[in-house]
């Protein structure tokens, strides 16, 4: 199949592109054929965000979205910063000593699903056409420039053979094609490999947010209320939890780790149970009803991290390339923003009858715009916080945000990956995390039944290993296999048998989150695509 531009991912990206690329066509009166594939089951089955979202961009891509019926409905009403010093005790933090990027004024609590089924809504009005279902699994690739992408086969069982259900992936040619995957997108870090796309550029970082939704009582529940938190219950690693109160008495609870931690047997997943326990977040939920779960690992490094966004025949948008700004704890007005500037430069070229040339006026549009200043002025908040810790990083931070405008002339840098941190479990101390009660913490597995998460049981494993004695060899002996830990969903596992212990990998649990694919010290676990419409099925994350 032909189209002149071939979108990967049905995200705030990718849709973005669409919208605005359908609406200069129609402006001009030019037939496009746009088309965007989504491997989740439907639009909004893989997105998970927070979220509080800053309508910028939305606003220049439809200005009317009121009116057409967005799913922004709970404007914050109350913004609070808290210093959690222990388990028990915590300090709210007054205005002058949070940096104006954690503001919150005039911003909308919003369930991300839902706010991208609206998105793709509008675009198929537009007449783009949306295929989810279907996994972008391999580049296309002629003359060193991209022209589109193969989607998966369906109906291959675990050994590689065909089922009678079988039907090969398709090709979707385009003249352009644009790779809006999401952090660590599968086919996004090909390309960066490729065409060498982070050349001089600092080492992408970062972090797993998770988070989950309750039903709480309506007298705990003060619709509109934002609450952050710094410190406990994270003595081995940097982040911060949030708590927001959506419609309908509900709570979007959630914690994000900074992935950069050196203790190999610290679990984000665990940190996140005993937060809630906190009084902080526990007066909220209590006696309420946790009805949604789900993980996702968010791209934080920000401006010195930002890989070049061009290659021929292509553009590399969004978290796929690292545009959140981690200042803000906000990533889907500036995803939603180089995808306008994206579909400029695809109309233009397109309305030159180009095809795979290098959009090279794309980094010209980027660095004219808002996008780019945002980007600038916050350059240094995540190396900060990993260069001088929370506290004394969140105060370099503060002053360089309110008094400077994240202009002071410094430029501070983070130059070791993630992945590299870790260090050897002699190095480091055993973590005990107390048993979850089943009222306000609970375990991986109850979780990730209520992410929806799904696979076809006999198909191919999307979690490869590079070489397979690793696993036990290196990293469980070297690290205690930390793959156990930072996984939020249960999928490897050490099973002791008559030769040994072995590594197991429950592949039907994954949540897509890609930890595994950032973390694992020796990068010796690939992620790939699964079969389509494979993974969680979040109603309205």
């Amino acid at each position: 199949m032909e189209f002149d531009v071939v979108i990967v991912g049905a995200g705030p990206a990718g849709l973005a592109t669409a919208c605005r690329l359908a609406q200069l066509a129609q402006e001009k009166q030019q037939e496009l054929m746009i088309c965007v594939v989504e491997k989740g089951s439907e639009v909004g089955a893989h997105i998970l965000s927070g979220a509080v979202l800053e309508t910028r961009a939305l606003y220049e891509l439809f200005p009317d979205w009121e009116d057409k019926g967005a799913p922004l409905t709970t404007k914050v009403s109350d913004d609070h910063i808290y210093l959690l010093k222990d388990e028990q005790k915590a300090s709210k933090l007054p205005g002058f000593m949070v940096p104006k990027t954690m503001h919150n004024e005039g911003n909308y609590i919003v369930s991300m699903g839902n706010v991208c089924r609206w998105l793709a809504e509008q675009a198929e009005q537009l007449g783009v056409e949306i295929f989810p279902g279907f996994a972008a699994a391999e580049l296309i690739v002629e003359d060193n420039k991209v022209a589109g992408v193969l989607t998966g086969d369906m109906g291959v069982d675990a050994k590689g053979e065909h089922k009678d259900s079988y039907m090969p992936g398709m090709e979707l040619r385009a003249k352009y094609t644009v790779f809006a995957e999401g952090c660590r997108g599968h086919l996004g870090k090909q390309l960066i490999e490729k065409f060498e796309l982070d050349k001089g550029k600092s080492p992408q970082h970062y972090a797993i947010g998770f988070k989950e939704i309750w039903d709480v009582p309506a007298e705990q529940h003060q619709e509109g209320l934002v609450v952050h938190s710094a410190g406990w219950p994270l003595s081995e690693a940097s982040g911060g939890g949030y708590l927001y109160h959506a419609e309908n008495n509900q709570i979007l609870v959630g914690l994000i780790v900074d992935l950069n931690y050196k203790n190999p047997y610290l679990s984000p997943f665990d940190e996140f149970q005993r937060l809630k326990h906190h009084p902080v977040y526990a007066q909220y939920l209590k006696g309420g009803k946790r009805v949604s779960y789900g993980a996702r690992a968010i791209s934080k490094g920000g401006f010195n991290s930002l890989p070049k966004m061009t290659f021929p025949g292509g553009l590399l948008l969004g978290c796929d390339a690292g545009t959140l700004n981690f200042a803000k704890i906000k990533g889907n007005h500036t995803a939603m923003k180089s995808g306008l500037l994206a579909a400029e430069s695809l109309f233009e070229a397109l309305g030159q009858d180009k095809k795979g040339e290098e959009l090279t006026d794309f980094s010209r549009r980027f660095e004219d715009s808002w996008l780019y200043d945002e980007l600038y002025r916050s350059r240094n908040f995540g190396p900060a916080i990993h260069k001088y810790g929370t506290f004394w990083g969140g105060a370099f931070n503060t002053l360089d945000q309110n008094w400077f405008g994240g202009k002071l002339p410094v430029n501070l840098k983070d130059e070791h990956p993630d992945h590299e941190q870790l260090l050897p479990k002699e190095q480091c101390q055993k973590l005990s995390y107390a048993k979850p009660d089943g009222e306000l913490s609970f375990d991986k597995l109850s979780s990730v039944f209520l992410s929806n998460t799904n696979h076809e049981e006999d198909q191919p494993c999307h979690l490869q290993l590079i070489d397979e004695s690793v696993p036990i060899k290196v990293n469980l002996a070297k690290y205690d296999e930390p793959a156990r830990l930072y996984c939020p969903a249960g999928v490897y596992e050490i099973i002791e048998e008559g030769d040994g212990p072995k590594l197991q990998i429950n592949a039907q649990n994954c949540v897509h989150c890609k930890t595994c694919d950032i973390k694992d010290p020796t990068q010796n676990i690939r992620w790939v695509v699964p079969e389509g419409a494979g993974g969680p099925n979040y109603p309205n994350m």
